[in-house]
């Protein structure tokens, strides 16, 4: 695995709210080792912020584009930032 960190922000469209996409975002990010949060917007989209190993971080933009199993995503759109020392992985609300 890539030990060099990297930090993905990235905006789910689709029927991403009220389908578990933060739990089970959270729930995967944990399973990758990746930190970070999640959160729904005012528009319908879900936003989401990863940093870790650049691998891991790859791995849980691919993931986004299914989401949780109720989830009907349309697009992902991630741009790649310098990391910002996000510890853990929270739901924000």
């Amino acid at each position: 695995m890539s030990e060099r960190r990297t930090r993905a922000h990235v905006f789910v469209t689709g029927r991403v709210q009220g389908v578990y996409y933060r739990a089970n975002t959270r729930d995967t990010a944990g399973e990758y080792g990746v930190d970070g949060w999640v959160r729904n917007l005012d528009d319908g989209r879900v936003e989401a912020v990863f940093e870790g190993p650049e691998d891991a971080v790859a791995a849980m933009v691919e993931w986004c584009h299914e989401g949780s199993p109720a989830a009907d995503v349309e697009d992902v759109a991630a741009e790649y930032e310098a990391p910002q020392g996000e510890e853990g992985f929270h739901i924000r609300r």
